[in-house]
């Protein structure tokens, strides 16, 4: 049965000692991206805490505002806001929330919050999505302005994205970028062109020096390549084949995009018949080399060179403590 990992405090703990930046904690049908947060950063007095990701569909603008300003209050600053709008089978089927409009919702989503946190007069919303005051119902409803005087008013905001429309939205109106699975191989043609198209419009809130792009890198530390890789082969099947419907799979366009979409479409067409064994066991080792480390700790450091060039500025590891030492070793 999933639940809460055991060993969090433990690795929290080793991770603030090595020095690393920051801890993330997530939602999508389960556990909710706050209450963990909020109870192992409790025990950090360093170390950033940040979500990865709050889905968008789970709570109002206003109430995301509401938990970023009372999380930066009690961590001392230290809060980072990630959200993304997910896809349409959770959205709609577990949110009950419509999945239409993805990039002008998030783009209402963000402002709405970005007003709270200014608290510069009471917040209105004259957007489709999020109309504030709401315009049908009692007629009662009024503008407000937080009771809570925000630590920050500039609280940095992550968004996940996936799509080229998508991240060039990030470039333009966030503070950072979470890829899911990211390429460091592919930065040129996969990514810069959408990040600057996003960089570049009007109003653009940071530059290509001030933006961060905050990577998942999972790290599997093993002598054997190919064990190390099957350890990765289970969860890309489940997020190539079988997270979102054929006809949107967002996690399946990207490994398109990368090249491999023989490879995505024959785990997918395996994964959706049932036969979820199969489809892990196609996942060829070098796509799981394309978003991950794996292997010993020599073939690590040699393939963490191509990262450090990359436009990735943080890199998000998990791993036992071994595997945070080593990397506190080869990266910090």
């Amino acid at each position: 049965m999933a639940q809460p990992p055991a060993n969090a405090p433990a690795q929290i703990a080793e991770a603030e000692r090595l020095g690393y930046d920051s801890i993330w904690t997530a939602e999508a049908y389960g556990s909710d991206v706050l209450t963990p947060l909020a109870w192992w950063g409790a025990s950090t007095s360093r170390i950033r805490l940040g979500t990865n990701l709050m889905q968008l569909s789970a709570r109002t603008p206003t109430a995301a505002a509401m938990a970023a300003v009372t999380m930066d209050h009690l961590s001392g600053g230290r809060f980072v806001l990630g959200l993304g709008v997910s896809g349409p089978q959770v959205v709609e089927g577990w949110y009950g929330q419509s999945f239409a409009k993805p990039l002008a919702r998030t783009r209402e989503y963000i402002d709405i919050i970005r007003k709270v946190l200014a608290r510069e007069g009471p917040v209105t919303n004259e957007g489709t999505h999020y109309p504030l005051p709401r315009p049908e119902g009692t007629g009662l409803g009024k503008p407000l302005k937080p009771t809570v005087h925000p630590l920050r008013a500039d609280l940095p905001i992550i968004l996940g994205a996936e799509g080229p429309k998508n991240v060039a939205l990030a470039a333009e109106i966030a503070d950072g970028w979470f890829p899911i699975y990211y390429s460091p191989t592919k930065d040129a043609e996969l990514y810069a062109p959408s990040l600057d198209e996003g960089f570049a419009r009007p109003g653009s809130r940071r530059t290509p020096h001030d933006f961060e792009v905050i990577a998942m890198v999972p790290v599997v530390l093993n002598d054997d390549v190919e064990t190390a890789a099957d350890a990765m082969r289970g969860t890309l099947a489940l997020y190539v084949g079988g997270m979102g419907a054929r006809e949107a799979n967002f996690h399946f366009d990207v490994f398109c995009r990368m090249g491999y979409e023989a490879e995505a479409t024959k785990i997918q067409d395996l994964y959706l018949e049932g036969r979820k064994d199969e489809a892990a066991a196609v996942v060829p080792t070098a796509m799981v080399e394309e978003i991950a480390l794996i292997g010993p700790r020599e073939k690590i450091r040699d393939d963490l060179e191509v990262w450090k060039v990359s436009r990735v500025t943080t890199m998000l590891v998990n791993g036992s403590p071994e595997v945070l030492q080593m990397m506190a070793e080869l990266v910090l």
